[in-house]
Protein backbone atom coordinates (compact mmCIF):
# COMPACT_ATOMS: atom_id res chain seq x y z
CA UNK A 1 0.00 0.00 0.00
CA UNK A 2 2.80 2.08 0.64
CA UNK A 3 4.02 2.44 -2.47
CA UNK A 4 0.13 3.12 -4.05
CA UNK A 5 -0.14 6.15 -1.27
CA UNK A 6 3.46 7.69 -2.13
CA UNK A 7 2.23 7.70 -5.93
CA UNK A 8 -0.63 9.36 -5.17
CA UNK A 9 1.15 11.80 -3.04
CA UNK A 10 3.54 12.79 -5.37
CA UNK A 11 0.83 13.27 -7.70
CA UNK A 12 -0.73 15.24 -5.21
CA UNK A 13 2.44 17.65 -4.77
CA UNK A 14 3.08 17.83 -8.35
CA UNK A 15 -0.25 19.50 -8.95
CA UNK A 16 0.19 21.61 -5.89
CA UNK A 17 -0.76 24.89 -6.09
CA UNK A 18 -1.48 24.91 -9.78
CA UNK A 19 -4.11 22.48 -10.04
CA UNK A 20 -6.09 22.07 -6.83
CA UNK A 21 -8.59 20.04 -8.64
CA UNK A 22 -6.33 17.14 -9.16
CA UNK A 23 -4.37 17.53 -6.27
CA UNK A 24 -7.27 17.29 -4.10
CA UNK A 25 -8.33 14.02 -6.06
CA UNK A 26 -5.19 12.87 -5.41
CA UNK A 27 -4.40 13.68 -1.98
CA UNK A 28 -7.69 11.87 -0.78
CA UNK A 29 -6.87 9.07 -3.00
CA UNK A 30 -3.27 9.04 -1.12
CA UNK A 31 -4.95 9.48 2.52
CA UNK A 32 -7.59 6.95 2.09
CA UNK A 33 -4.62 4.42 1.47
CA UNK A 34 -3.21 5.74 4.47
CA UNK A 35 -5.07 7.89 6.57
CA UNK A 36 -2.30 8.80 9.11
CA UNK A 37 0.37 9.79 6.92
CA UNK A 38 2.30 13.45 7.66
CA UNK A 39 3.25 14.30 4.77
CA UNK A 40 -0.57 13.84 3.41
CA UNK A 41 -1.71 15.50 5.88
CA UNK A 42 0.93 18.40 5.98
CA UNK A 43 0.14 18.72 2.33
CA UNK A 44 -3.88 19.21 2.90
CA UNK A 45 -3.55 21.67 6.23
CA UNK A 46 -1.35 23.89 3.35
CA UNK A 47 -4.22 23.42 1.18
CA UNK A 48 -6.24 24.81 3.86
CA UNK A 49 -3.82 27.35 4.75
CA UNK A 50 -2.33 28.97 1.86
CA UNK A 51 -4.86 28.44 -0.51
CA UNK A 52 -7.86 28.70 1.65
CA UNK A 53 -7.21 30.58 4.35
CA UNK A 54 -8.89 28.77 6.82
CA UNK A 55 -6.73 28.46 9.33
CA UNK A 56 -8.48 26.56 12.20
CA UNK A 57 -9.30 23.87 9.80
CA UNK A 58 -5.28 23.87 8.60
CA UNK A 59 -4.34 23.87 12.20
CA UNK A 60 -6.10 20.53 12.88
CA UNK A 61 -4.67 18.78 9.27
CA UNK A 62 -1.03 19.42 11.17
CA UNK A 63 -1.96 18.42 14.05
CA UNK A 64 -2.73 15.38 12.81
CA UNK A 65 0.52 15.29 11.15
CA UNK A 66 2.01 16.43 13.68
CA UNK A 67 0.26 13.30 16.05
CA UNK A 68 1.38 10.58 13.06
CA UNK A 69 5.03 11.28 13.09
CA UNK A 70 6.48 13.94 15.18
CA UNK A 71 9.65 13.48 13.85
CA UNK A 72 8.62 14.29 10.34
CA UNK A 73 10.35 17.56 9.01
CA UNK A 74 7.98 18.70 6.36
CA UNK A 75 5.15 19.29 8.96
CA UNK A 76 6.57 22.09 11.32
CA UNK A 77 7.46 24.82 8.77
CA UNK A 78 3.83 25.04 6.98
CA UNK A 79 2.50 24.47 10.85
CA UNK A 80 4.68 27.59 12.16
CA UNK A 81 3.57 30.02 9.10
CA UNK A 82 -0.21 28.90 9.18
CA UNK A 83 -0.10 29.41 13.22
CA UNK A 84 2.13 33.21 12.85
CA UNK A 85 -0.52 34.43 9.69
CA UNK A 86 -3.68 33.29 12.30
CA UNK A 87 -1.39 35.27 14.77
CA UNK A 88 -1.34 32.60 17.06
CA UNK A 89 2.22 33.75 18.39
CA UNK A 90 2.68 31.30 21.68
CA UNK A 91 1.65 28.28 19.71
CA UNK A 92 4.77 29.22 17.07
CA UNK A 93 6.85 29.73 19.56
CA UNK A 94 6.52 26.75 21.12
CA UNK A 95 6.91 24.77 17.42
CA UNK A 96 10.01 27.07 16.77
CA UNK A 97 11.51 26.07 19.90
CA UNK A 98 10.18 22.18 18.98
CA UNK A 99 11.29 22.28 15.50
CA UNK A 100 14.95 23.67 15.91
CA UNK A 101 15.33 20.28 18.07
CA UNK A 102 14.85 18.38 15.19
CA UNK A 103 17.31 16.37 13.24
CA UNK A 104 17.69 17.49 9.52
CA UNK A 105 15.15 20.64 9.60
CA UNK A 106 15.85 23.20 7.73
CA UNK A 107 17.08 25.32 11.02
CA UNK A 108 17.76 28.23 8.09
CA UNK A 109 13.95 28.28 7.63
CA UNK A 110 13.10 28.15 11.31
CA UNK A 111 15.02 30.60 12.18
CA UNK A 112 13.55 32.89 9.51
CA UNK A 113 9.90 32.26 10.93
CA UNK A 114 10.69 32.99 14.42
CA UNK A 115 12.51 36.27 13.20
CA UNK A 116 9.35 36.62 11.66
CA UNK A 117 7.28 36.17 14.71
CA UNK A 118 9.49 38.85 16.48
CA UNK A 119 8.67 41.41 13.26
CA UNK A 120 5.18 40.50 14.41
CA UNK A 121 5.55 40.95 17.99
CA UNK A 122 7.84 44.50 16.76
CA UNK A 123 10.58 42.97 18.25
CA UNK A 124 12.82 44.00 15.47
CA UNK A 125 16.12 43.34 17.57
CA UNK A 126 14.91 40.34 18.11
CA UNK A 127 14.08 39.59 14.51
CA UNK A 128 17.70 40.54 13.40
CA UNK A 129 19.34 38.18 15.69
CA UNK A 130 17.55 35.29 14.58
CA UNK A 131 17.96 36.39 10.91
CA UNK A 132 21.95 36.47 12.01
CA UNK A 133 21.36 32.71 13.41
CA UNK A 134 19.55 31.74 9.97
CA UNK A 135 22.44 32.89 8.06
CA UNK A 136 24.61 30.58 10.28
CA UNK A 137 22.54 27.93 9.28
CA UNK A 138 22.09 28.78 5.61
CA UNK A 139 24.07 26.84 2.84
CA UNK A 140 23.01 27.80 -0.26
CA UNK A 141 23.32 31.36 -2.16
CA UNK A 142 19.35 31.78 -2.56
CA UNK A 143 18.83 31.77 0.80
CA UNK A 144 21.58 33.26 2.26
CA UNK A 145 20.57 36.66 -0.68
CA UNK A 146 16.47 36.17 0.50
CA UNK A 147 17.97 36.66 4.42
CA UNK A 148 20.26 39.22 3.62
CA UNK A 149 16.76 41.41 1.84
CA UNK A 150 15.61 40.55 4.78
CA UNK A 151 17.84 41.96 7.01
CA UNK A 152 17.57 45.68 4.91
CA UNK A 153 13.77 45.24 5.33
CA UNK A 154 13.99 45.19 9.17
CA UNK A 155 16.56 47.45 9.39
CA UNK A 156 14.44 50.06 7.16
CA UNK A 157 11.27 49.16 9.07
CA UNK A 158 13.27 49.93 12.26
CA UNK A 159 14.70 53.75 10.99
CA UNK A 160 10.84 54.36 9.88
CA UNK A 161 9.86 53.77 13.08
CA UNK A 162 12.51 55.89 14.84
CA UNK A 163 11.53 58.69 12.19
CA UNK A 164 7.65 58.78 13.23
CA UNK A 165 8.56 58.94 17.43
CA UNK A 166 10.34 61.76 16.33
CA UNK A 167 8.00 63.73 14.40
CA UNK A 168 5.51 62.92 17.35
CA UNK A 169 7.57 63.99 19.97
CA UNK A 170 8.49 67.44 17.60
CA UNK A 171 4.64 67.84 17.43
CA UNK A 172 3.61 67.94 21.21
Amino acid sequence: MTLTKNKYYFEALDNYPYNLPDCLEALNYALSYEPEDADSLCLMGRIYSETLRDYEQAKLYFEEAMQCDVTNINTPQYYIKCLLDNEDLEEAQKLILFSLKLKGIDKAYIFYLQSVFFEIQKEFKKALVSLKEASQFSYNKSMTDFLGNRKKFLKDKMKKGKGKKKKKKKTQ
